[in-house]
């Protein structure tokens, strides 16, 4: 669920890496197709492929950019590419599968809650990148944009794994397309997570709960996936009233 966008013009002899560009750049390009690939099966009636898809270009969008840090080949154009293919696999994908799939038989409300999830992924990324040099690394502003996705992706897996058509909750696919595309542009925060250092020592539980936790997802990956980032979604709102509680408190 991270939106990263940390490349920045590499300093030096860039002739020395420029070889080595194409390493996070294979990375976006994957993360494009999956969600190039989750649109067209979106059009062909696949639905749990093109759900499926969604979740493989977050996997891929969260590895470029670390893939990018660790080879020392940052660069702006890598910044830009990874703006339009994060557009395309969180923005576009998401609301036509959500449209083709159960929004479409509702006439021009369909429509019109695909699109508002639409330009709030547009709208998102946009403000991400303008605040990228101010913003507080530890929190996301607004529901980041491959979380949103896998919102709806993931309902749309879990339904389909039930057997449930789309058009039997059309009404809480509209709801849910509208709270992922609204919370994007919200000032709701989310915890981001970058604050976690991934080289220190933890202690064994820490290490048997992550097993633990792939052994969940294995076992039953769309209840499991769609719970987790259904939890992560609502985190932000529940963040947001413990503070507001709080701040009352301390001022009565």
């Amino acid at each position: 669920m991270s939106e990263h966008h940390s490349y920045k013009p590499l300093i030096g002899n860039q002739s020395q890496h420029r070889g080595i560009y194409l390493l996070p750049n294979l990375f976006t390009t994957a993360a494009l197709f999956a969600g190039f690939y989750a649109i067209v099966q979106a059009m062909n009636g696949h639905f749990e492929l093109a759900a499926v898809a969604i979740f493989v270009a977050m996997v891929l969008d969260g590895l470029d950019g670390r893939v990018a840090r660790l080879t020392h080949t940052q660069s702006a154009f890598g910044a830009e590419y990874d703006s339009l293919s994060d557009m395309v696999s969180f923005g576009v994908a998401p609301a036509l599968i959500a449209y083709v799939w159960a929004l479409k038989g509702m006439g021009k409300l369909g429509w019109m809650a695909a699109f508002v999830y639409c330009v709030g992924a547009a709208l998102r990324l946009a403000r991400f990148n303008t605040q990228l040099e101010v913003a507080d690394k530890r929190y996301f502003q607004g529901l980041p944009s491959p979380a949103a996705a896998a919102l709806v992706a993931g309902l749309v897996w879990v339904m389909n794994e039930y057997g449930i058509d789309g058009s039997e909750v059309k009404w809480l696919a509209f709801s849910v397309t509208l709270f992922a595309g609204l919370t994007m542009v919200s000032n709701v925060r989310y915890y981001s997570g970058k604050d976690i250092n991934l080289r220190r020592s933890v202690p064994f539980v820490v290490v048997f709960l992550i097993a633990m936790g792939f052994v969940l997802v294995a076992y039953s990956p769309p209840e499991i996936l769609f719970g987790v980032v259904t939890l992560y979604a609502l985190s932000g709102y529940a963040s947001s009233a413990w503070s507001w509680l709080h701040r009352n408190k301390v001022k009565a």
